[in-house]
């Protein structure tokens, strides 16, 4: 594989802040910051998950991760989604790896988007800042109703996922 077409993502973004800092250099700036500002983010979360499923990895048996949230699992697993997404502390990028992480483990696919549905919607800490600054029946609400649609979508989700391109999503993760 050719340098530059390893690299073509960073090299176009490269292109389009040239292209902007002779634009309007003012916007370039603020984008470069931004980007910045990003990576500087990503580079502080990253780590930390990284080391946190090297752990999941090599502590949690597969045989007990199939049992608890495999095929088989029904409200258990389902339940154990949630209960994980909501905990999770971080940005929801750092949701993938983990769902890479379950899949190799044997997690069933729709227990894998629960736990992706619930990391992006029912994290405890904006449960509580919404509890706070909007009310507790906006908060109990939003939660009452984001769930049953978590749930609904990811077994929607997986049914029409055509198995070929499930196998194919499940060998990926196994390279992770």
């Amino acid at each position: 594989m050719s340098i530059m077409k390893k690299y073509r993502f960073f090299l176009i973004t490269l292109g389009i802040f040239t292209v902007l800092f002779f634009i309007n250099r003012e916007k370039a700036a603020e984008a470069i910051q931004i980007t910045g500002y990003s990576l500087k983010e990503m580079i502080t979360v990253i780590p930390p998950i990284f080391v946190l499923l090297g752990l999941l990895d090599v502590w949690v048996p597969r045989e007990l991760m199939i049992r608890y949230m495999g095929e088989k699992s029904g409200i258990v697993g389902i339940v154990l989604a949630i209960i994980l997404g909501s905990a999770a502390a971080g940005p929801l990028y750092g949701a993938f790896p983990v769902a890479a992480v379950f899949m190799k483990k044997g997690v069933k696919f729709s227990n894998v988007l629960i736990f992706i549905g619930a990391w992006s919607t029912t994290k405890v800490p904006m449960f509580l800042f919404e509890m706070s600054s909007l009310g507790s029946l906006f908060a109990f609400t939003r939660l009452l109703v984001d769930i049953p649609g978590i749930i609904i979508i990811a077994f929607i989700i997986a049914r029409i996922t055509p198995k070929d391109e499930l196998r194919k999503i499940y060998k990926n993760a196994e390279k992770f």
